[in-house]
């Protein structure tokens, strides 16, 4: 591997298994809708209430990466149908990502982190999504936090690894992302000029149209590729 300084990881599915956690999120802002607002027993279940927000994915590619307006836009339509305005959006919205919050890291993450940092590496998060590492606990261990919407721009467009950069006061070239999206992860850090390090938690077979620098099944792999013991 060239001279790297910074290291920015992925948050969803690349530190921790995001799929039990948003499914858990979105079953209690359902209870909290059919508390709060019983007309959407009439209309919805939690599973067309997702299928409505994922047809809007659909509809509008924008959205697919910007999680947060995503959520609020499908939450303003469900409103509507339901036969309510949108004044439920903001607080239903927070009552999700209090939820969405509630996330277990991998076993390998924290020490792994540690061990990096203490290797010298400027650490960071690049997320599309609304998880926050300070809203979890995590914040201590990373230098910098950028996300699709505190720029403006989403993973695969350069512009949000440029951000990250120039955050960390690094050059592209001395910047890796690991993430576990080929789509977003691999191809951005690859569009951008920096080290893509796929992380291949579930040995999916790989894309050989966007073959990373690296793939890693973990951590452990990770901290190997780097000499970090």
């Amino acid at each position: 591997m060239k001279q790297l300084r910074l290291l920015t990881f992925d948050l969803d599915d690349t530190l921790w298994d995001s799929r039990p956690v948003l499914l858990a999120a979105e079953a209690s802002l359902f209870d909290w809708l059919a508390h709060h607002y019983p007309r959407f027993l009439d209309h919805f279940t939690v599973e067309s209430l997702r299928e409505l927000r994922m047809q809007l994915a659909r509809d509008h590619s924008e959205l697919r990466y910007h999680m947060t307006a995503l959520r609020k836009r499908s939450l303003q339509i469900a409103a509507g149908i339901a036969g309510y305005d949108d004044s439920l959006v903001e607080p239903a919205f927070a009552w999700f990502l209090e939820a969405r919050h509630r996330i277990t890291p991998y076993r390998d993450v924290v020490p792994a982190l540690h061990k990096l940092r203490a290797a010298g590496y400027l650490i960071g998060s690049l997320t599309n999504g609304n998880a926050d590492v300070n809203r979890l606990g995590l914040g201590a261990l990373f230098h910098l936090s950028v996300s699709a919407e505190s720029t403006g721009c989403a993973k695969p467009d350069p512009v949000i690894f440029e951000h990250a950069c120039r955050s960390a006061g690094v050059e592209m070239s001395e910047m890796a992302h690991i993430g576990d999206e080929p789509e977003t992860d691999v191809a951005g850090a690859l569009a951008a000029g920096g080290t893509a390090i796929w992380m291949n938690r579930n040995a999916r077979p790989p894309t050989v149209s966007l073959a990373a620098h690296a793939t890693v099944r973990d951590m452990t792999e990770l901290l190997e590729l780097l000499k970090v013991v």
